[in-house]
């Protein structure tokens, strides 16, 4: 039995309707009506005419199609929309505020005794491993660590309230932290901070706000300080304020297709990339050296290139340090990813790490004895907030576009698999409003931008999480520490904060192994998985996303342009006709032939399309003709100057030579739409096969192929191009009309 080999198969499996001939509309009652041919039993009345009355077949039968209504006009439309969105009642607002706020949906219906101990369970854990992970990507993003607790707390109440989903996990996410980062160094060169000593941490708490823009050391006396470390929040609260308004306004919008344009293996390919530029971040603190950070095209390659050029400068402490977490960190994180379903919790080892460290740092005097690099001072509490600096939009406004787009398709892939796995919906537009709110409100508090994020997440549902409740839950656990536990962490060495950031690469690191699946399943797919990856880790995060994204578009282009183009035959005992490259024991009719395009037929690919047909009949009808010019031509030279009549014969002949085929049929059932190119190319094709008697019949045509032939008035009266509702009745067709004729075209 033979077996379809992608979706435009279904199309071939219909039963055969009736062939349709040239359509015209009737007069006032808006019919279609279509002369058909049929060889069997029909509902419809059949009455038998001479040949001499039709050629074509000994049947004919009329079928009359009704066509709908057309669809209002787009101005009504925009009329009813407006009047349907102006429209104000009591249940409409209720029904908005509802749905703009889901909490008010769910909360109450919160079932205390079935949620509350898994939720409470999930939000303690994903707590406790989120409070290193806070601080240590707070380093990524070239911010304190404060600033990574602040926004992990903003972020979990914040989507508690607007979110949909029961189960992601919204906070810090390492890729779009590296982003962050980038950008703040940026402006913080272009401001001139880096021509100074950054001041210590604890004067980020009484720094006023003042005209950031500047250069420092252009700042008049009446302007207050603003150290280096609070311009770069003041930068990334900005970014973080612009990136929180674009995502609302793809709500509005609703131009949330936008993120269908990052395929799955796009995504994992960038973020592999991005994991490669993470890791050489992180490396310098790993070695204790005090290099600069490099940003822009090439910064990976600039950045070893630093780190070897000082490689003699290491800091031992730090390095042995760094090991020694690597020890720990590696194989407890195997474990835990090895015996999940057996253990009732992760075992918490970063923030077991993480003390252990401050510990020895504080009592062995690591900092003053060997000089290492310590997280510093962490104030307890919250800052005031302080609005973004609107001077600095300007400055960030593209770059936080690919931010916003990478952290709204994150979070609604994740919201929908695991709302898919777990039997409720998400709304994907309301997905949009709450990672927008999760940024533009904290972006008041000193946060930086956020996303959900897979580990996490996972983490959170498997230790019992049901609801957001957990999020509350995880935002109550950092409010603890915010409060009271922050400046115990003043002597935690930098160099464990990157061992914990490293760590946490291990999943996107290990998709080099699932590339032999990959290239199994999709060549395409892995090839741009390898592009985007290079191209984000090489050249820079943002340049490869958007790399990434048109060689995706490419490669979709080329697909098109270089289809799949097969000869059909007939599978015996049944009207399937399949290709005749793919199965075996396939028949063909004789003297017809059955050309399938496997894509749809527009500018790009009408060239292709017609070399294709050619090459598959085997007859190029253009150079057939110009042949039977230039035999002609030569015919009547040769009579002229009576050169002989052997010749001359010899040219006769070879323009009555025989083609082999008198039909062509082609299945347009994977042709999902045509451009006026397309149209014309069509044209062409039947105009020229016409020309040396081969007449084109078109089988399977979708309803919006059938209406742009129409309108691009490629059924003309008299002329003999027909539409089949399948290829079976196409053949049946040919077949009937060739016989009827009583002289064929081509014999076999």
């Amino acid at each position: 039995m033979l077996r379809p080999r992608g979706w435009e198969r279904a199309l071939c499996q219909r039963s055969p309707l009736a062939a349709l001939q040239a359509p015209t509309l009737a007069s006032e009652a808006g019919v279609l009506e279509m002369t058909a041919m049929a060889e069997f039993n029909s509902i419809h009345s059949v009455t038998e005419m001479p040949e001499g009355d039709n050629p074509k077949s000994g049947f004919h039968h009329r079928m009359f199609l009704e066509p709908q209504e057309k669809k209002k006009s787009m101005k009504a439309l925009v009329v009813k929309q407006a009047k349907k969105s102006c429209s104000c009642t009591p249940a409409k607002v209720k029904d908005f505020v509802l749905s703009f706020f889901p909490v008010l949906q769910w909360l109450p219906k919160y079932k205390l005794r079935e949620y509350l101990l898994g939720d409470i369970m999930s939000g303690v854990i994903v707590g406790i491993l989120l409070v290193p992970q806070s601080i240590a990507y707070s380093l990524l993003a070239g911010q304190e660590p404060i600033y990574g607790l602040y926004t992990s707390f903003f972020a979990g109440i914040i989507y508690f309230i607007f979110g949909t989903s029961h189960h992601i996990s919204v906070g810090i996410f390492g890729v779009i932290c590296l982003m962050v980062g980038q950008v703040v160094d940026r402006e913080i060169q272009r401001a001139g901070y880096d021509t100074e000593p950054a001041a210590l941490s604890g004067l980020t708490a009484t720094a006023a706000y003042a005209n950031i823009t500047s250069s420092p050391v252009n700042r008049t006396s009446q302007e207050l300080l603003c150290d280096k470390s609070c311009y770069a929040i003041t930068v990334g609260a900005t970014m973080t304020f612009i990136a929180g308004v674009y995502q609302v306004a793809m709500g509005f919008f609703q131009v949330g297709f936008v993120s269908v344009y990052l395929s799955d293996s796009l995504l994992s390919g960038f973020v592999t990339g991005a994991s490669f530029t993470i890791l050489t971040s992180q490396a310098k603190y790993l070695l204790g050296l005090n290099i600069p950070r490099t940003s822009g095209i090439g910064s990976l390659v600039t950045t070893w290139i630093n780190i070897f050029r000082n490689i003699h400068k290491t800091n031992v402490c730090d390095l042995i340090t760094s090991i020694l977490c690597f020890l720990v960190l590696i194989p407890t994180k195997e474990l835990n990813d090895r015996f999940k379903s057996k253990l009732k919790a992760p075992i918490p080892v970063e923030l077991v790490v993480i003390v252990a460290a401050t510990l020895a740092s504080h009592f062995g005097k690591l900092r003053e004895t060997y000089g290492s690099s310590v997280a510093g001072r962490i104030p307890t509490g919250f800052l005031p907030p302080r609005p973004p600096d609107w001077n600095l939009i300007p400055n960030v406004a593209l770059d936080a576009i690919p931010l916003a787009i990478i952290g709204f398709a994150i979070t609604v892939s994740l919201s929908e698999m695991f709302a898919k796995k777990h039997g409720y919906s998400v709304k994907a537009n309301q997905e949009m409003y709450a990672i927008g709110f999760c940024n533009i409100i904290p972006s008041f508090f000193h946060c930086f931008i956020t996303s959900a994020a897979l580990a996490k997440t996972l983490v959170k549902e498997s230790t019992g999480c049901r609801t957001q409740m957990s999020g509350m839950v995880t935002s109550l656990v950092i409010l603890l520490v915010l409060l009271v536990i922050a400046p115990l962490f003043y002597s935690l060495q930098k160099c464990v904060l990157a061992v914990i950031t490293i760590v946490n690469l291990r999943g996107a690191l290990r998709k080099f192994r699932d590339l032999p699946k990959m290239w199994h399943l999709s060549r395409v797919d892995t090839v741009i998985w390898l592009v985007t990856m290079a191209a984000s880790a090489l050249i820079s995060t943002e340049i490869g996303l958007l790399v990434g994204v048109c060689f995706s578009m490419l490669c979709v282009i080329f697909r098109t342009q270089r289809p799949e183009a097969p000869l059909l035959g007939w599978v015996a005992e049944s009207e399937t006709y399949e290709s005749l490259s793919a199965y075996k024991n396939l028949q063909t009719k004789p003297g017809i032939v059955v050309f399938r395009f496997e894509a749809p037929l527009y500018y790009i690919n009408k060239e292709c399309f017609k070399s294709i047909l050619y090459k598959q009949t085997g007859v190029n009808p253009v150079w057939v003709k110009a042949a039977k010019k230039k035999a002609a031509k030569r015919m009547l030279r040769e009579k002229e100057v009576d050169s002989g009549g052997n010749q001359t014969s010899i040219s006769m002949d070879f323009v009555s030579e025989p083609l082999g085929f008198h039909t062509i049929v082609i299945d347009c059932c994977a042709v999902q739409f045509l451009d006026t190119a397309g149209i014309r190319t069509l044209k062409e094709v039947c105009k020229d096969y016409r020309d040396i008697e081969v007449q084109v019949l078109l089988a399977q045509c979708n309803p919006s192929v059938r209406s742009s032939l129409i309108r691009g008035e490629f059924f003309k009266e008299g002329e003999d191009h027909l539409l089949f509702h399948s290829v079976h009745q196409a053949v049946d067709f040919a077949l009937g009309a060739q016989r009827h004729s009583g002289t064929s075209i081509c014999k076999n």
